[in-house]
């Protein structure tokens, strides 16, 4: 969810550094997405995918929210959010499943939670 949330603000933001930032986050969600789905294709089961009705309810929220302020500062705000949700998601899952997965798996979420981490700290530098 995370690639198409940031193809769409970057689509509405209209500051260069920010949007440099943006895209720099972007790069890394696909990196960290493929390296998620090579792992799962040497599982027989499949991926859970993302709903279409998902995406455009995440879609229409962006377009909603940044209607009368597309300021890095708000936009920052949001990602803010929706990185601090993401960090909470983590954390549960790793807390969930570290004797369980392998540590290749394991390995992989602590990469995604810290970078959401990251992405908070980036994010304030525009609030």
């Amino acid at each position: 969810m995370g690639q198409e949330t940031l193809n769409h603000i970057i689509e509405i933001a209209n500051d260069e550094h920010f949007i440099k930032m943006l895209n720099e986050q972007l790069d890394e969600y696909k990196k960290i997405f493929d390296v998620a789905e090579e792992k799962i294709n040497n599982y027989a089961k499949p991926a859970k995918e993302i709903s279409g009705m998902q995406k455009g309810q995440a879609h229409m929220m962006i377009s909603i929210q940044t209607l009368k302020d597309k300021t890095p500062s708000h936009i920052s705000e949001m990602l803010i959010k929706g990185s601090t949700m993401g960090v909470i998601q983590m954390v549960r899952k790793i807390r969930q499943y570290k004797n369980v997965v392998d540590s290749d798996i394991l390995s992989l979420g602590e990469r995604l939670l810290n970078f959401e981490k990251q992405n908070i700290s980036n994010c304030i530098e525009f609030l």
